[in-house]
């Protein structure tokens, strides 16, 4: 049984289906038209869960999935630096450290198994991302109250929307989940992150991106990044043609080391984005000689066609001259033969010419415009008609 044939598409649907293979590039037409057919031919959410599925992060559009996010970790060769929280000095200090520890393993011991049981009783709200702009913009507006208007450029949009962007960019991309509850986030956001020197660095070097994980996309980033402590930063770039994690920075950093560490993730990696941008720049080669050789094809088709229409319009002109020419001498012909016919038809009519001694007759020459003489006699007795019909 023969499969049913799927139905043609309109214009403005071929317009989008080669626009998501650029996108994508997706060699399956067929599977850029069933990616497309499931998002209702909305070109942004197919490009944009095309995206995630690549690097392993869901689509804003639709709701996520239950089980835990997965990012592109298959490189192993991600570089991590923690810094682990100083050791206590001093006798006072173990004192206080040894006491402390029972109560501290205590307490979060406890939280976790609360948090563990809460969520077979009600689910977490974070799970389920209905606004990502929304939750980075809250978050970039609480972090200004709280911390000032002097910090990094933040990247207004979704996670999705940034790796996009430094994608297309070829730019290094920096995450930084922020732990509201942690005990050095204020001292990292204080003392590091809003100071000059590292404001100018990100600002100049890379996009940067930020959101809580009480929010929930933040919390969906979290899933798929899998931090173990905060501060916590990610730097992401495309390598081997996916979005990478290159570098994880955990743990309280000082603005020199986190500049330093910074440097040094991008110095490692800096081949592979070169890479990236010199086989880009050979497809946009690529691509500009054949856009001018199609160019200078549809001129050379513009010139031919041009040529071939003067050609036309010239033969056209011919012929209406040649049959200009053929009517008039047609005309001509016709006013010749209706002019004999008329001469033979009065000369019928006419009397017959008097003898040259007739006393009665007079003699009559007609001189015409071309110099002959017609000469004929005619009776006093006949009309002058006659005399103007024999002349006709």
């Amino acid at each position: 049984m023969a499969a049913p044939e799927e139905p043609e598409l309109s214009q403005a649907q071929t317009e989008k289906l080669l626009q998501f293979q650029d996108l994508t590039g997706l060699e399956s037409m067929d599977q850029c038209r069933r990616t497309l057919e499931q998002h209702n031919w909305n070109i942004e959410a197919a490009v944009q869960d095309r995206l995630n599925e690549q690097e392993g992060v869901p689509s804003v559009f639709n709701p996520p999935p239950s089980r835990p996010l997965q990012v592109n970790t298959a490189d192993h060769r991600v570089y991590s630096y923690i810094v682990s929280r100083p050791q206590p000095r001093g006798l006072l200090g173990w004192s206080y450290y040894l006491i402390m520890l029972p109560f501290r393993f205590t307490y979060y011991t406890l939280l976790d198994i609360f948090r563990f049981a809460l969520r077979f009783v009600r689910p977490d709200p974070r799970g389920r991302v209905t606004d990502p702009v929304g939750d980075v913009v809250s978050f970039i507006h609480s972090f200004e109250e709280k911390y000032g208007r002097s910090h990094p450029v933040f990247y207004q949009g979704t996670y999705s929307q940034a790796l996009n962007d430094a994608k297309g960019e070829l730019r290094y991309l920096l995450v930084y989940l922020h732990g509201d509850d942690h005990q050095d986030t204020d001292e990292f956001c204080r003392s590091t992150l809003c100071t000059e020197e590292v404001i100018t660095f990100l600002n100049a070097r890379m996009l940067f991106w930020a959101c809580s994980t009480n929010k929930p996309e933040g919390y969906r980033v979290s899933q798929a990044l899998r931090e173990n402590t905060y501060p916590f930063l990610a730097m992401i770039m495309l390598k081997d043609r996916k979005m990478t994690v290159v570098g994880r920075l955990e743990g309280l950093i000082q603005p020199e080391d986190f500049i330093n560490q910074l440097n040094f993730i991008m110095e490692a990696n800096q081949t592979y984005l070169m890479s990236e941008r010199m086989e880009r720049e050979e497809r946009s080669q690529t691509q500009v000689l054949r856009q001018q050789q199609d160019e200078a094809y549809l001129a050379s088709l513009r010139a031919d066609q041009e040529k071939d229409r003067k050609k036309r319009e010239e033969e056209e002109q011919r012929r209406q001259e040649e049959e200009k020419v053929l009517q008039s001498v047609l005309a001509e012909e016709r006013r010749r033969r209706t002019l004999e016919e008329e001469k033979e038809r009065k000369s019928e009519c006419l009397p017959p010419e008097p003898l040259a001694d007739d006393p009665e007759s007079v003699k009559i020459v007609f001189k015409l415009p071309n110099d002959t003489r017609v000469e004929r006699r005619f009776l006093f007795g006949q009309s002058l008609t006659t005399w103007v019909f024999h002349r006709g």
